[in-house]
């Protein structure tokens, strides 16, 4: 036999609320024990808003289910009463029914109204029901990728080493040298063949030139006493520098003749010559690391002007012209968990829209596994898509645009007079829309928070008289998470650009080769100091960090005293091909010595280690001099 309980809920009646909770909790659980019963909770609702730990007590039984199904007529006038045949819920072990009496402030989860008009929002201090996504744990504590409890006592900064394996580094001195054996027929300068020591140098050099910066790439070779750097000479010499970076190529140059007979076909591939070295690093960020629950997905410039068909133009953006990335970094820490490259419209692109595909393919759950909560803009948010990172176990969490497909109608819901911090939502199952009035209305879109829980921000605000004040605004839960995590990729960019080896390259490969360098190094100084929290120990500077990378390609040893290379300071000549009648004259070039003296003079020798011409004569041995 069905049995009625009729409560009636008076928030203004402080000092019986007490009371009232207690008799409520004890009548419902009682009644649940019988057959299932109709609980008609009667609201008299205005300002002040009731607090909702009375019905929280409601929410926290099972009847939470059928909460999250109630629908509300937020109107005026008589009370409304859905039995439970109207709200769907006849196979559910016990029902609803709500009576709301003059409301005007509607304070439950809303749902579309039965009479199929426009949906109806909420407003108030209801925690939402929350989607659980976490199905496998994800770490929160210290120790994000490390659970073992023997940690080392000091860390190694050689992010090269451990992103670029020495069988990485040996295919890309293959290919190199095949590509500079082709290139440099009939160049005025000579090809010494690579190894993977003098890679690791020339990396080195790149990164030294991030610490060091000259204005030109000749100034760390140059003979002028007052700019004169010690260490670029006794590592490698400028012409071998420059030619390896004239030839650098991440690709087997056969196979890009392959590739450029596809062009403007589905078999063509934009990223080819990257590509290798491209997946590498993405599977190398992926398992150095594993992250915190929060992440981010946001774009990134890479900046160049190089004309490579995908090279993007972005108006409003720091750097305008460039090679457009999806990141996805730790929204703790700014570490580059994987990311992609955008290269122009794809002949087999999915039917979703191109924001849609960069973060499905970014949020990969073979890889990551499931329950962590993505934080995108307005420009990835749709409903469809954290529709489907739901079903993944995923959370996800971002601003909305109200023209984008599957945002409910919120024309009218705030208006201009609406009072700063007013919240309203609308559940549409498990997406929940969240409207909130700040300086200009904000939307959010959520499947992980509850609306609103009565957090606030401090807001500056300007009275009548004209002074300002500072006043705690009412702020919804996705508002305050988000401001807290989608820094992410801000904070990824801000490490990368205070010492980055970006440099004005020929080739827009060698571009992207460069940036993958930058996330190596960064994301080897946050694992660093993830390291140091571990052990307690202290960090690192950044430049520090830097610093010794430097050292540890370079081979240089803790002293601070350079490898003794095999090459030393021998005469050569300056002329590569001469004859007997041109044997005097031949590869002349000016004496740097005499130069600086003001002399004009020319010799046919130079240094073989400094690749600087010097004279060396009986009566004039500049040779000698240069490097007393």
């Amino acid at each position: 036999m069905s049995r009625v309980l009729q409560v009636l809920l008076k928030p203004r009646e402080l000092e019986t609320q007490v009371l009232e909770r207690l008799v409520l909790a004890l009548r419902v659980l009682e009644l649940l024990a019988l057959e299932p019963p109709v609980l008609e909770l009667e609201l008299e609702l205005g300002p002040p808003v009731l607090e909702l730990e009375l019905l929280t007590l409601v929410l926290g039984l099972p009847l939470v289910v059928e909460w999250s199904l109630l629908a509300l007529h937020c109107k005026p006038g008589p009370p409304l009463v859905h039995t439970a045949s109207s709200i769907g819920t006849s196979s559910s072990p016990s029902h609803l029914q709500l009576l709301n009496k003059a409301s005007r402030i509607p304070l439950l989860t809303p749902s579309v109204s039965d009479q199929g008009g426009h949906p109806e929002w909420g407003c108030g201090k209801l925690e939402d029901v929350r989607l659980h996504t976490a199905t496998s744990e994800i770490s929160t504590n210290e120790s994000p990728w490390c659970t073992g409890g023997h940690h080392s006592k000091t860390h190694s900064p050689r992010p090269v080493q451990a992103v670029l394996y020495s069988n990485v580094v040996r295919e890309l001195c293959n290919t190199t040298n095949k590509y500079a054996a082709e290139n440099t027929v009939g160049k005025s300068y000579t090809w010494s063949v690579v190894d993977v020591q003098d890679f690791y140098h020339f990396l080195g050099m790149l990164q030294y030139a991030s610490l060091v910066k000259l204005p030109s790439v000749e100034d760390y070779w140059t003979p002028d006493y007052v700019m004169r750097q010690a260490i670029p000479p006794s590592i490698m010499t400028r012409t071998c520098f420059q030619s390896l970076m004239w030839n650098l190529h991440l690709s087997i140059p056969e196979e890009d003749k392959k590739n450029d007979l596809h062009r403007g076909t589905l078999h063509h591939n934009r990223l080819f010559r990257v590509q290798p070295l491209f997946d590498h690093m993405r599977a190398a960020c992926k398992s150095s690391y594993h992250p915190r629950r929060e992440l981010a997905v946001d774009e990134r410039m890479v900046a160049t002007k190089a004309k490579t068909g995908f090279t993007q133009y972005i108006r409003n953006k720091p750097t305008k012209w460039g090679i457009k990335l999806y990141v996805l970094p730790d929204c703790s820490n700014g570490y580059t968990v994987d990311f992609s490259i955008y290269t122009g419209k794809n002949f087999d692109s999915s039917p979703q829209a191109l924001s849609y595909d960069a973060v499905m393919d970014l949020v990969q759950p073979v890889f990551l596994g499931t329950g962590y909560h993505i934080y995108v803009d307005n420009f990835y948010t749709s409903a469809k898509l954290f529709g489907d990172l739901a079903d993944l176990k995923f959370g996800a969490c971002g601003t909305c645009r109200e023209e984008r497909k599957g945002c409910p109608s919120s024309q009218g819901v705030l208006t201009k007079k609406s009072p700063r911090g007013t919240v309203r939502w609308l559940r549409q199952d498990p997406v929940v829309f969240v409207k909130w009035m700040d300086t200009r209305e904000v939307l959010m879109c959520f499947t992980i928070h509850p609306a609103y829980a009565g957090g606030t921000v401090r807001k500056k605000v300007k009275s009548r008289d004209g002074k300002y004040s500072v006043v705690e605004v009412p702020c919804p839960v996705p508002v305050l998470e988000y401001n807290k995590y989608m820094g992410g990729v801000d904070r990824s960019d801000q490490l990368i650009q205070y010492y980055s080896i970006r440099r004005r390259v020929s080739r827009s490969y060698r571009t992207l080769f460069l940036h993958f360098l930058d996330i190596a190094n960064t994301n080897a100084y946050i694992m660093h100091l993830e390291l140091a929290k571990i052990s307690q120990q202290k960090s690192l500077t950044h430049k520090a960090f830097l610093s010794r990378l430097v050292r540890e390609l370079f081979g240089v040893e803790k002293t601070g005293v350079p490898v003794k290379r095999q090459t030393s300071h021998l005469p050569v000549g300056c002329a590569k091909d001469f004859t007997s009648s041109n044997r005097a004259t031949a590869g002349r070039r000016r004496c740097q010595h005499c130069s600086a003296k003001g002399v004009r003079n020319t010799t046919p020798w130079k240094c073989q280690a400094c690749d600087v011409p010097l004279c060396l004569l009986l009566d004039r041995n500049c040779f000698a001099e240069w490097h007393a």
